[in-house]
């Protein structure tokens, strides 16, 4: 079963290659400058390189992408600017800055190609009235206080030269982004904190964001509430004409990655359903819905009857109380497998980037075995769950998976194979 659902994993991710997606979305014009950040900038770049060969590239991926270790060779036309993630540096900063002037200097009659995926908000930072160190400790405080990526960009937007469609409004040239949806919902304004569409937020919200999760941020408040009265000073750059020459257009999602592990399952003889691309919340909240669908399956035959395999997709966030290795995918595998305890059917819950928070796993697989092999190597797995500690936990029991990083992003996807007789109960 794990040869399987590693199988299945695999298929979706060729199926979904970001350069194939977006190989079928290029402008027929040429631009004057192709601009690429995210976990996918790479392959998307590549193609747009391969059918504009003469343009000019400014790429961000993250630090630990192959291509800025040098593993393998990139076009001359590249201008390779790496970020980090998921919490910026004085790299992102320096990448930001090469992408809004490289955007300015595109004339009125010009055209950019801007290719956005997940991971782009960290990768692209542009502080605007805060320090970067003040920008970077309020991300983390929200990160740690299990806020969502709607909340954690309405602060973060607020903050910036280059979200909200502050990329957008740098230059009078026409702008076409394509993007790979991270995000519950596919909101453009939300994947990578959209640099190419207007911010339909205020400060005001913003503030509302910090007073919900606790955090001080007192440097930060101060630059909120210079606009947080829904003054001018709030509204995001629009410029004349704005919506005319610029174009956003979403060319993956979670979706497209659930329906390909959908074919892919469909392809071993096994039937399989989409429950929901849109799971968001506390990821304990999550694993015990999942867990309540499960049994209903196997007991009354609904919302399907077995043999099935549920997909799901979406963001999970972890409320961090404890101190241990983690992420919101091994958290959600652990917590799962203890809501059904043995009777835990065979799961991935794994993230389509190949990372898991900051862990080099993707995320867990786990099964029937999982907690007997937790009382085997006298591991208590309620003990490494409330010390959000999920990572060490499936590290000594065994159940991580770890398929590498992916160059991909679209957003976390799970996979639930309930078969019968033998786990129906």
């Amino acid at each position: 079963m794990r040869d399987l659902l590693d199988r299945v994993f695999r298929a979706a991710l060729r199926e979904t290659d970001p350069a194939v997606l977006t190989a079928r979305h290029l402008p027929a014009e040429p631009p004057n400058v192709i601009v690429a950040v995210g976990k996918a900038a790479v392959p998307m770049a590549r193609a747009a390189s391969e059918r504009f060969p003469d343009v000019p590239a400014w790429v961000t991926p993250p630090a630990y992408d192959p291509a800025v270790a040098g593993e393998e060779t990139v076009p001359d036309t590249w201008t390779l600017l790496a970020g980090a993630h998921p919490v910026p540096d004085a790299r992102s900063v320096a990448a930001a800055d090469a992408a809004l002037a490289a955007v300015r200097a595109v004339g009125e009659d010009g055209r950019v190609l801007a290719l956005i995926s997940g991971g782009g908000s960290a990768l692209w930072c542009a502080p605007d009235g805060v320090p970067l160190e003040s920008k970077r400790a309020v991300a983390r405080s929200l990160m740690r206080a299990g806020a969502s990526i709607h909340e954690l960009n309405a602060v973060r937007k607020r903050l910036s030269r280059i979200k909200g469609g502050r990329l957008a409004a740098a230059t009078r040239a026409r702008v076409t982004a394509l993007l790979l949806s991270d995000v519950p919902g596919d909101d453009p304004a939300t994947i990578a904190s959209g640099p190419t569409v207007p911010d339909p937020g205020t400060r005001a919200e913003a503030l509302t964001v910090l007073d919900r999760f606790g955090v001080d941020a007192p440097e930060v408040r101060r630059r909120l509430e210079r606009g947080a009265s829904g003054g001018p000073e709030d509204a995001a750059p629009r410029p004349e004409g704005f919506g005319e020459r610029v174009t956003t257009r979403v060319i993956g999602s979670n979706r497209t990655f659930l329906a390909a592990m959908r074919r892919a399952l469909h392809a071993e003889g096994l039937r399989a359903a989409i429950l929901s691309d849109r799971f968001e919340g506390e990821a304990r909240e999550v694993a015990r819905a999942h867990a309540a669908v499960v049994r209903s399956v196997r007991v009354h035959g609904t919302p399907l009857a077995p043999p099935v395999v549920l997909l799901s997709g979406g963001e999970a966030t972890v409320d961090v109380r404890g101190d241990g290795v983690g992420g919101r995918n091994l958290e959600f595998a652990l917590a799962f497998a203890l809501d059904l305890g043995d009777a835990t059917p065979w799961t991935l819950s794994a993230g389509t980037d190949g990372r898991d928070g900051g862990s080099d796993a993707a995320g867990a697989i786990v099964g029937p075995d999982t907690l007997g092999a937790a009382r085997a190597a006298g591991v208590d797995a309620a003990d490494h769950l409330a010390r959000n500690d999920s990572g060490t936990f499936f590290e000594r029991t065994g159940g991580t998976y770890v398929p590498g990083p992916t160059r991909h992003n679209l957003n976390d996807v799970r996979a639930i194979v309930i078969r019968e007789p033998e786990e129906r109960g």
